[in-house]
């Protein structure tokens, strides 16, 4: 009896040693994969983002005290992804501005940019510098995909089985990096 019950134990370890090993294959794949899933959901995301999207500042002036006047807007509605609580310190296409706030966007034409604000104190404007999706996923991590995971969830964007399989990558993935 007792070596039945030691086989047991012994096939049990084997199998959770397998599994685990199986999850991190799954795991390293996925990361492998990573920019192509980011991709496919910015191709399903980027037709309602006309929708649900923003029209976002190009540039403003500012009064004393602290209101906007003869705004300009970006002609294209945009989808805040992510943002850094540590921006660049100065915008690429303008040395001499300050970025106060950096944001990951997607537009409603598909294309992802980081939206870096400065305000001179009488200037508000913003740069909009396009990103790579490797890049994306190297600056603002998997929140940008948690994004449009929620995007098409609440919009119902994907099968069930697709919404299924994201949820469930991104809960493991988020177990993984969060400890």
């Amino acid at each position: 009896m007792d070596e039945i019950v030691e086989q047991g134990f012994n096939r049990l370890q084997t199998l959770i040693s397998e599994t685990k090993q199986k999850q991190d294959n799954a795991s390293r794949e996925l990361c492998n994969r990573n920019t192509a899933l980011l991709s496919r959901m910015i191709d399903a995301v980027a037709p309602i983002a006309q929708e649900i999207g923003s029209a976002f500042l190009l540039k403003a002036k500012q009064d004393t005290k602290g209101e906007l006047y003869d705004q300009k807007y970006y002609d294209e509605k945009m989808i805040i992804l992510g943002k850094t609580d540590s921006p660049i310190e100065y915008r690429p296409d303008d040395p001499k501005k300050k970025v106060t706030q950096q944001f990951c966007v997607l537009s409603e034409k598909g294309a992802l940019y980081e939206l870096m604000f400065s305000n001179d104190g009488f200037v508000v404007d913003t740069y909009a510098s396009p990103l790579t999706p490797e890049d994306a996923l190297e600056f603002y991590g998997y929140d940008i995909i948690y994004m449009l995971y929620s995007a098409m969830r609440d919009y119902y964007l994907a099968e069930e089985e697709v919404l299924a399989a994201l949820d469930l990558a991104l809960g493991y993935i988020q177990k993984k990096t969060n400890t």
